[in-house]
């Protein structure tokens, strides 16, 4: 079956929506109203597959110098949750052509939004020119690699006096954790069944 294919299924089996409390037995009360938000999972369709992601600028106010895909909040001219994340990643990357596949089931972040992932086939050649208020580094880390659920590990740090512990994914210099790793590894999981189906 072609990555092409696998993606589809992926995207077409029914999944659980996953959120930043997996790990967690408590959580700081009930939720309030979440806040749609959509990002671009972007696989570079070449013979050694990869997954585009970004380094964000250490100005930004929220989650700098971590470690995530193109996205933001939905606004209201996007004409739904593909829509956002498309024109998410033409302002942070320019990347101005991506195939869409479908999208995940969407994750829970402790930040309260609800974020879709949207899977999106990449040309190889596609040009990168980041907004640098938004992303200081453009990078790819191997498919291969992401998709291996046994490269994943759980690690914990104290955040608003509780511990809390989270999904990393590391790759070479670049420390994947938090909500980044959480929605890859739903992605390792479905990419593995849809393998073991096929």
């Amino acid at each position: 079956m072609s990555l092409r294919a696998t993606l589809l299924r992926a995207t077409q089996a029914k999944g659980v929506p996953s959120s930043d409390y997996d790990l967690n037995a408590e959580r700081p009360g009930a939720p309030g109203q979440l806040r749609e938000a959509a990002v671009l999972v972007g696989i570079v369709d070449q013979d050694e597959p990869t997954v585009v992601l970004t380094k964000r600028s250490s100005a930004l106010k929220h989650h700098p110098g971590q470690i995530a895909f193109p996205g933001g909040k939905v606004e209201e001219a996007d004409a739904d949750i593909v829509a956002a994340a498309l024109r998410e990643a033409r302002e942070e990357i320019s990347l101005q052509e991506a195939e869409v596949i479908g999208s995940l089931a969407a994750h829970e972040t402790v930040t309260g939004f609800n974020v879709t992932p949207v899977l999106a086939m990449v040309p190889p050649d596609f040009a990168v020119r980041p907004d640098p208020q938004e992303v200081a580094e453009v990078f790819q880390a191997p498919l291969r690699h992401l998709m291996n659920p046994g490269n994943y590990l759980i690690e914990s740090r104290r955040w608003r006096g509780q511990r809390r512990y989270y999904y990393t994914v590391p790759w070479g210099p670049y420390y994947i954790w938090g909500a980044t790793a959480r929605m890859l590894r739903a992605l390792a999981d479905r990419m593995a069944h849809e393998t073991d189906q096929g």
